[in-house]
């Protein structure tokens, strides 16, 4: 197809199908149960621990398994509107793994003048950048780790997704969120310490996070029914096809007598 200039304007996405989404948080505060209320969300299981959610899944431990997911949901012909990569920190280390087998190396830095960890970054930016361009909304789910920042007045910590940073780098470029998932506390009105989890979406000095939609508020309950009704207020062209997912439990699809239900 020749290319040629553009005569109209693009327009913002509306659809949560369209969104490219970086989750975080210290484990088990319920990024992957939010993923799974997305719109027909597919797991692309990196690292254990979806026993307890009713999912669709393929389980992806090597990066050969990784490719092999992704060429079938690229081929279409399936049901699936969101795909969701749990953890994308594991999915970055079978990637690395699998240029340093290729190459006959143990370790990225084995190959003189840092051509281990280009060759490592590109086959990276090469797979998500490829995702990301699908017609389907893509999450990152990502660890929480801190670290100290140096400045010239000081220092203090920031917490940011736990990815190395030649993988952060290409993930934070691809994203159109970076949602902190964070615990809060606080005391009611009779004393009482209670704990709650939400959704950090704005830049913060300790923490990462944004939101190029600009339809998020600062802060939000960790829950898909809260997100989607603040994402969904913001965007009045949101399609019926970006609301919560259906089937049981509120979770993609549903199943009966084993079988999917169209």
């Amino acid at each position: 197809m020749p290319v040629a200039l553009p005569t109209d304007r693009t327009k913002p996405a509306a659809d949560l199908s369209q969104q490219t989404i970086l989750a975080y948080g210290p484990p088990k505060i319920g990024k992957s149960t939010f993923a799974s209320r997305f719109p027909e969300a597919l797991f692309f299981e990196c690292e254990p621990g979806l026993n307890q959610l009713e999912v669709f899944k393929i389980p992806t431990y090597t990066w050969e398994d990784f490719l092999a997911a992704c060429k079938l949901v690229a081929a279409g012909n399936h049901r699936f509107k969101t795909i969701v990569i749990d953890t994308v920190d594991n999915a970055f280390k079978y990637c690395s793994d699998h240029v340093c087998g290729k190459n006959s190396i143990e370790y990225e830095g084995d190959m003189a003048h840092g051509k281990g960890w280009a060759l490592v970054k590109n086959e990276w930016h090469r797979v998500l950048t490829r995702l990301a361009s699908l017609p389907y909304g893509l999450i990152l789910i990502s660890h929480a780790q801190d670290k100290t920042v140096e400045t010239r007045t000081g220092q203090y910590t920031k917490t940011q997704p736990s990815l190395p940073d030649r993988a952060r780098g290409v993930v934070l470029g691809l994203v159109d969120m970076i949602l902190f998932c964070d615990a809060t506390a606080r005391k009611d009105a009779a004393g009482n310490l209670t704990v709650e989890r939400v959704i950090r979406t704005k830049p913060h000095p300790t923490y990462e996070a944004g939101d190029r939609t600009g339809r998020l508020p600062e802060q939000l309950p960790l829950d898909f029914d809260a997100f989607f009704a603040a994402f969904s207020s913001a965007a009045p062209g949101v399609r019926p096809g970006a609301g919560p997912a259906s089937g049981n439990n509120g979770h993609p699809g549903s199943t009966q007598n084993g079988k999917v239900k169209p």
